[in-house]
Order: structure tokens, then sequence, then C-alpha cells
């Protein structure tokens, strides 16, 4: 089995696992106490953002999900911008 430097598969799958409970645990928060969608997708980008440079820089150098965690920023900003400018047209 193929390794990636010193991160173990149990360490691969955690590291995966953090940004989506991250963003699961943001979704609950802005759904408990009913702020606007845009201000959560924007929060979420931030998270995203966030962890993508720590996946970068802090540990192994994780190229594949970290652009994947921009890509999904991306995506995220982009859906916060229709949110805001057409709240009806959100389908978030």
């Amino acid at each position: 089995m193929s390794h990636i430097a010193d991160v173990d598969v149990i360490d691969f799958v955690l590291l995966t696992v953090y940004p989506v409970a991250a963003l699961f645990v943001i979704e609950m928060i802005f759904r408990v106490i009913k702020l606007k969608n845009w201000i959560k997708l924007a929060s979420q980008a931030v998270v995203s953002i966030g962890f993508g440079i720590a996946y970068l820089t802090l540990i192994t150098a994780h190229w594949l999900t970290a652009f994947v965690l921009f890509a999904l920023a991306a995506a995220l900003l982009y859906q916060a911008k229709l949110a805001k400018t057409k709240p009806g047209k959100s389908i978030y």
C-alpha cells in the first residue's frame, strides 16, 4: 500500500473528515440561529480556504486535497453572491 511521506492511512482519512465536519458544524449552527444564507456560505468558504492553506503549509503538502478545498470555496463564494443578490433564486 502506498503512503504519502509520514501520513498514515488513518491520518489521511481524518484529514479528509476535518473539513467536512467543520462545514457540517457551520451548517447546523446557522440553521439553529437562522442567519442569512449568504453569510453561512461565505463562512463555509472561509473555512475551506483556511483548511486548504493549512493542508499546504502546516503538514505534508496535500496538493489535491487543497485544490479541491479551494474549488469548493470558489463555488461557495459564487453561491453566496447569488444568495445575496437574488435571495429567491438561491437553493441553499
